[in-house]
């Protein structure tokens, strides 16, 4: 099997699973209790959030652990809405491609009466600082946008983002959940307030995330109950994922530059391979993406068809299409870049990890043009397209 969807989840490292394995077995206790075992688990808890606020170079007061990067995006969005809405600023910016955990968020504000601008991404699925900054207005209380995006990898810049927040006295949260552990991230030199992440991203354990915020942020709870996280996410930690999260991040964050250095080349090698199919399309800019992001499109089929036919032939990808998960309508993300409906369809990402080898690469590129050509064979939508009976976008 050739696992080449990174960006969904990653495998859980030797390294984290290590560092989870005594916190299941023999230092079990709760780390609001008084009693010994429990004193270790608070100690196991208080050397992650250390650990992870070096990552972050925050102090470790800034870091609230969550259940991953959308109770994070909540939380964050949340906070900020009601800050602003005690002195009556109730105008929130964003971009149009940001994760559902950010712009269902939004829409349930709207409901309760605030404005969100959704800033347009162009073509190759960007915001600029200078696009944010005339956006701000007197009544703006938060702009977030995302640290890189999910689907075509686009890396926005966030540290001139943040310093046009900054210069204007508004709130900057930042979705890093595709980010984290794969690019740098500081978040006093890229003016960041807020800061969501998940571990599962970068080899952590599934279920368990951070919220990064500034000191002299009032953060609103969104569950309520004892008195955890110094009273601001109620709920008895889970003290081997923290571990796990902790020890996976500071393993991530040492290779960085080396795993983006070796995880680019094979990125490069696959866009250059698929781009030889006919009528297809890369998906974002060529080189400020994220180093293992390949998002393609592919006129005149199905991505839910392409998953399947891959996945027969050993390749786990994903696509750019909705439809997977039970909804008709194609990738917010691809229309937003100006993707046709019919285009968007047709898309497929493939996410890559440093544990992926130049071998599946080129097994890649081998079988995705096979499958690609055999459900056009079957596409009456293709046949037009050869007859002239449709025009090709692509």
């Amino acid at each position: 099997m050739i696992y080449a969807d990174n960006a969904a989840t990653t495998a859980l490292s030797k390294t984290a699973l290590d560092a989870m394995m005594p916190y299941f077995t023999d230092y079990y206790g709760n780390p609001s209790s008084w009693h010994t075992a429990g004193q270790k688990a608070k100690e196991a808890l208080e050397n992650a959030r250390e650990t992870i606020a070096a990552c972050l170079n925050c102090s470790p007061r800034e870091v609230y652990f969550t259940s991953g990067g959308s109770e994070a995006d909540n939380q964050a969005i949340i906070s900020a809405a009601r800050l602003g809405e005690k002195q009556n600023k109730k105008h929130i910016i964003s971009t149009a491609f940001e994760h559902h955990a950010v712009l269902h968020t939004l829409e349930t504000l709207k409901k309760q009466g605030f404005t969100v601008e959704l800033l347009d991404v162009g073509s190759t699925g960007n915001v600029t600082a200078e696009q944010v900054k005339k956006a701000i207005r007197e009544d703006t209380c938060l702009v977030t946008a995302m640290f890189a995006n999910n689907e075509i990898g686009s890396i926005l810049p966030i540290e001139e983002i943040g310093g046009a927040c900054k210069e204007k006295g508004v709130l900057f949260h930042t979705d890093a959940v595709q980010a984290a552990g794969h690019i740098e991230i500081d978040v006093k030199r890229q003016n960041i307030d807020m800061l969501s992440l998940s571990a599962h991203k970068f080899h952590g354990p599934k279920g368990i995330g951070v919220l990064y915020a500034k000191t002299g942020i009032t953060l609103t709870n969104i569950i309520n109950g004892g008195a955890q996280e110094r009273g601001k996410r109620a709920g008895t930690e889970n003290i081997p994922a923290i571990v796990g999260m902790a020890a996976a991040l500071k393993e991530a964050t040492g290779k960085t530059e080396e795993n983006a250095k070796k995880v680019t080349k094979l990125r490069n090698e696959l866009i250059n391979g698929l781009s030889n199919i006919p009528h297809s399309a890369l998906n974002g800019d060529t080189k400020n993406r994220l180093p293992g992001n390949v998002n393609f499109c592919f006129e005149g089929i199905e991505g839910e068809s392409l998953l399947l036919l891959l996945d027969a032939k050993g390749i786990c990808a994903s696509s750019g299409s909705a439809c997977t998960s039970g909804s008709l309508d194609p990738s917010h993300v691809l229309l937003a870049i100006g993707r046709p409906h019919e285009v968007a369809h047709g898309s497929l990402r493939l996410t890559l990890s440093e544990e992926n080898t130049e071998d599946e690469i080129k097994y890649i590129i081998n079988e995705v043009p096979k499958v690609v050509e055999y459900l056009r064979n079957m596409s009456p939508v293709w046949k037009d397209l050869l007859s002239g009976k449709r025009q090709f976008v692509l």
